[in-house]
């Protein structure tokens, strides 16, 4: 299958795919992963997109939509894969729709990820991260530490990151509706899109996941 994941910060998007991508036994290509991939590797497209991150800059959406199609080439994509943070905005979705198209492929499914915006700034604003170790990570309520401001696996104090602050997470919750969230209606347009509820236990959401990707596939 070859599945775009969208949805809002906090929708549990990474944790998803990852999961999704396994179960379907396709690759999760992530636009992060895409970026320290090229950057590290020293290709063309790498370099281009260091020279602009280095500079404050986004990337430019050419620059990434190469990266998305060189990746989407490999030996290990033929039979499908999940797109987790691409395309961006609807040029992306375009670009991607145009790519696929002149190998005579196309999208299976783009999977929507639904959360309550009150739910995704209390998912992101309620994180705490272990200054020793940015692995243990806690939440105010649903993994609180056991003594407050304390990491429970070290000791270590925890804190809230600057960008997941309740201001910052509204604006960026104010970029996803205006950049991104748009490519929902333009895949809805083609009959693509698969809304599920990103509430509950990560297990849940996944079988739901699966169980909509699978009356999405028969229908």
């Amino acid at each position: 299958m070859r599945i775009v994941l969208v949805g809002p910060p906090g929708a549990g998007k990474g944790t998803q795919a990852a999961y999704l991508a396994k179960n379907l036994s396709i690759p999760h290509i992530s636009t992060g992963d895409l970026f320290r991939a090229n950057i590290s590797q020293g290709t063309p497209l790498g370099k281009q997109a260091k020279q602009f991150i280095d500079g404050g800059e986004l990337v430019p959406d050419e620059v990434t939509i190469g990266m998305a199609r060189d990746r989407m080439t490999q030996s290990d994509a033929v039979n499908g894969f999940l797109l987790d943070g691409f395309p961006r905005n609807v040029t992306q979705a375009k670009a991607l729709d145009a790519s696929l198209g002149a190998d005579g492929l196309a999208l299976d499914a783009v999977l929507d990820l639904e959360v309550p915006e009150d739910e995704v700034v209390k998912r992101i604003a309620g994180r705490r991260i272990c200054r020793n170790d940015s692995a243990h990570v806690f939440h105010v309520s649903y993994n609180p530490p056991k003594t407050e401001g304390v990491c429970d696996v070290c000791g270590g104090e925890l804190y809230q990151r600057p960008d997941d602050d309740e201001e910052t997470v509204r604006k960026r919750l104010e970029v996803y509706h205006r950049e991104t969230e748009p490519i929902i209606d333009h895949y809805r347009g083609q009959g693509l899109v698969v809304t599920i509820s990103a509430l509950g236990k990560v297990t849940d959401v996944t079988e739901r996941a699966m169980e909509a990707l699978k009356r999405d596939a028969a229908a």
